[in-house]
């Protein structure tokens, strides 16, 4: 059986102080029976990639079916995926998008041009987007208490939304108002409640979370033609199946690199096993972890 931990650090000053992603992550996947650890990835695309997949899933079991148009606000990695994603469940003949960063809006199409998509790209305001689109994606790195990203704007009456950027308590992007006309699909509502969107309602006015609209589509069909809501906060079983397809897949074209981390002595039993080859070969009387002791003491 193997286990996975994901470690991940949310730094929205990340790229202009650092060139860095705003999510910086790693996932580890161990060995339960004997704590070895098997694989450790890059989470960043990881987490980038789930994420976006998803929303895919959510838009193609409650967005309208001839949807075409998508808004995205928010123009940063996740915008990326999720248009990429949906790209793939619907054929979007428009991309309406804003970012309150005009690097991240001007550079947006160009990062996207890896996609190939035959669709329409165009910069416009969060009120064209909310009004005009019949997917909308949120993505945001709006701060605690600064929400939502709007209000009081007429929808489209199926408008579907996959609320991505709310994940801390007081963080929120999607006015109350419009959450209260929707029907409100959590992915993990545990964690919804305190860190999504979900943490502005009432558990009664929650509607059935992913796994129970996924196993029964057809009983949630009429949603397609009402407004809905998936309220992605992130679930760690997205992670194990994205770590697993991706070892898959760096296994069949002969990627990623086989290295050992773990320390394992000959003599299991005697952590300096491996002191007493290299001292015979060196001659090297004043070991490694005499060093490390010495330097301890004269720092303590």
């Amino acid at each position: 059986m193997k286990v996975l931990i994901k470690v991940v650090g949310y730094h929205p000053s990340n790229p202009g102080k650092f060139n860095l992603p705003t999510i910086v992550s790693t996932i580890s996947e161990y060995d339960t029976n004997s704590g070895h650890l098997c694989a450790l990835i890059d989470g960043v695309l990881a987490t980038a990639i789930r994420t976006g997949a998803a929303s895919a899933v959510a838009s193609k079991l409650m967005a309208k079916p001839t949807s075409s148009v998508l808004g995205l606000i928010g123009c940063g990695t996740q915008a990326v995926t999720q248009l990429h994603a949906i790209s793939l469940c619907f054929k979007i003949e428009r991309v309406l998008f804003y970012d309150v960063d005009p690097n991240a809006s001007s550079s947006f199409e160009k990062r996207c041009s890896a996609l190939n998509l035959n669709t329409g790209f165009i910069s416009t305001t969060i009120e064209e987007i909310v009004k005009n689109s019949d997917i909308l994606c949120t993505a945001t790195s709006i701060d605690i208490g600064a929400g939502p990203l709007f209000s009081n704007i007429e929808t489209k009456p199926h408008l579907h939304i996959n609320a991505v950027g709310s994940d801390f308590p007081g963080k929120v992007e999607i006015p109350l108002e419009l959450l209260q006309k929707c029907f409100v699909c959590p992915d993990f509502i545990e964690q919804a409640i305190v860190e999504g969107e979900c943490q502005q309602l009432d558990q009664k006015d929650i509607g059935a979370g992913l796994v129970e609209v996924v196993q029964n589509s057809d009983k949630y069909a009429y949603v397609q033609n009402e407004r809905s809501l998936f309220d992605s906060t992130g679930w760690a079983l997205e992670d194990k199946v994205v770590m697993e397809l991706f070892l898959e897949c760096a296994s069949k074209l002969g990627l990623g690199q086989e290295l050992e981390i773990e320390h394992g002595p000959s003599d299991t039993k005697n952590p300096y096993d491996f002191l007493k080859a290299e001292n015979l070969k060196t001659g090297n009387t004043d070991s490694p972890i005499k060093k490390a002791v010495s330097l301890l003491s004269a720092q303590g």
